[in-house]
């Protein structure tokens, strides 16, 4: 029986776009095209109908954890906050990136736990399919125990590698310590100190990265590399089976990368203000050129959706095109192929888009397997 029938809406099906109807039978796909059937249904002329967003990189989340410094709200009322922003926006797969940090306060060890544990606990009431993210700084050494347990014991979606250890060889933004040491809850000498005590041990940083790496393996986590500032590193995580580079700092990062068949991940919000905001590559010359394989929301939940009509009403590439930077290739880098595009037995992820202004597209529906989880049109559902 079918559960629910989407009638009329422009579908991305097949890498195309056209006017036809769309069945969801018991939280999957069941067919694209027919017609008649029993069941609700959806009306959805003058809609896009489209995979939903799968986000591999969100972070977004932390300013409902500390919309200021010092200033913290419980998790799980963050985790439901950022749950309904994202469905609002279309994302039916969230990656919260998690931080766990050397530093602690927000990005500490107890903070890494609960947000992880929140999430395992909330799941069954959060409208998208959330998952961890987890973003290990590489100077955590005492951490590292744990983090391969929770690959053993499969808690964690994706590990990506990151060092925002501050020092005269890391990106420019990571040496504003005033303000790391704030959310760290500490003061700018005390947060020098510790910095100084880690930094000492870096010798050993470079054989714990293989070590998780090789856990990860195990246990068929996807990995990422985080800011990598040259195709020398780059090619250094490649070779411990890390096939996701997101936000190089250089071009010529990028491109070593997307040559060697790795995917590349940029930001949406940098597709949607026009460049970076830290001044370093722009994602849509990125896409243009080749050189990025997936944008995610990274800082802001309604980037993707709008960088995607973004990328085609500048013409970069086809809405068609644009769309699979934000469904169809970050599910298959995330090792998820039951998701991301529109086809029969396929999980019913969708979203139905009024893009009647292209530049400020908005979700009129959001379906996660086959539940309404976000609806603004109520008359278009009988």
């Amino acid at each position: 029986m079918v559960s629910m029938r989407i009638q009329g809406g422009n579908v991305l099906a097949n890498g195309h776009l056209v006017e036809t109807d769309v069945e969801i039978d018991e939280g999957v796909i069941g067919a694209v095209g027919s017609d008649g059937g029993n069941g609700r249904c959806f009306d959805a002329r003058g809609l896009y109908v489209l995979p939903g967003i799968v986000d591999i990189h969100a972070d977004a989340f932390e300013r409902q954890l500390m919309p200021r410094p010092g200033v913290a709200f419980p998790i799980d009322v963050a985790l439901l906050e950022s749950d309904r922003q994202a469905v609002s926006n279309g994302i039916t797969t969230m990656y919260h990136g998690v931080t766990w940090s050397w530093e602690p306060g927000l990005r500490g060890a107890d903070n890494a736990r609960a947000v992880l544990n929140e999430i395992e606990s909330l799941r069954p009431l959060l409208g998208a399919d959330t998952r961890c993210h987890l973003r290990y700084e590489t100077f955590n050494l005492d951490a590292e125990a744990e983090v391969a347990d929770w690959l053993g014991d499969r808690r964690i979606g994706m590990l990506g590698f990151n060092d925002h250890m501050p020092g005269d060889k890391t990106p420019p933004r990571t040496r504003k310590v005033a303000e790391m040491a704030a959310r760290a809850g500490l003061s700018n000498e005390d947060f020098l100190s510790l910095v100084e005590r880690l930094r000492a041990r870096a010798d050993e940083v470079p054989e714990a990265i293989a070590r998780l790496a090789s856990a990860a393996k195990a246990s068929a986590t996807p990995l990422l590399s985080h800011d990598d500032m040259s195709p020398e590193r780059r090619r250094w995580f490649r070779n411990l089976d890390c096939r996701l580079a997101e936000f190089p700092t250089t071009i010529e990062t990028a491109q070593e990368a997307t040559a060697s068949g790795d995917d590349v991940v940029l930001g949406a919000p940098n597709v949607v203000r026009g460049g970076s905001h830290i001044g370093w590559i722009c994602a849509a010359d990125m896409i243009a050129r080749g050189f990025c394989t997936i944008l995610a929301s990274d800082y802001y939940y309604p980037a993707p959706l709008l960088a995607a009509f973004r990328l085609a009403a500048d013409g970069v590439v086809s809405l068609e095109t644009a769309w699979t930077y934000v469904s169809e290739r970050p599910a298959k880098a995330a090792g998820l192929d039951e998701r991301g595009v529109i086809a029969p037995g396929r999980r019913a992820d969708l979203v139905l888009v009024d893009a009647s202004d292209a530049r400020r597209p908005k979700a009129v529906a959001t379906i996660s397997s086959g539940n309404i989880v976000h609806l603004v049109e109520a008359g278009r559902l009988h």
